[in-house]
């Protein structure tokens, strides 16, 4: 399977996939995948979800990377894994956040993502 950069539709999918039933597995809450496609270069999709407490966080984000380098996805980039308040997993074109509830509510990352992009609501 090709890297995670670069994907083809087909992997893309699997790989969604894959990041989507890892956080099911470890009982994330409140998964929100996103698609990013044409909103920015950073990747496709994004997946936001939460734990209940930093050590849930840390145990949810560990078992992802786990489940991306077992399915020959590479090594994703990690950070915040240490404090586990808010774990970002750049999976090349998939980016995960896992966060506590208080600093998902906080950030709230996932309105500024699924705001409708201004070009398409302006009337030519």
């Amino acid at each position: 399977m090709p890297s995670a950069a670069g994907m083809t539709r087909q992997g893309e999918s699997q790989a969604l996939k894959i990041v989507l039933e890892s956080l099911e597995d470890s009982k994330a809450e409140n998964i929100v995948s996103i698609d990013i496609r044409g909103k920015s270069s950073l990747g496709d999709h994004m997946v936001i979800a939460s734990g209940r407490s930093n050590r849930h966080v840390g145990a949810v984000s560990d078992h992802l990377i786990k489940a991306l380098k077992e399915a020959g996805l590479g090594n994703a980039r990690v950070e915040g894994l240490s404090s586990a308040d808010w774990v970002l997993i750049d999976a090349g074109d998939i980016i995960v956040h896992v966060f506590r509830p208080e600093v998902r509510e906080f950030y709230n990352i996932e309105k500024m993502w699924q705001a409708p992009d201004l070009e398409d609501e302006t009337v030519h």
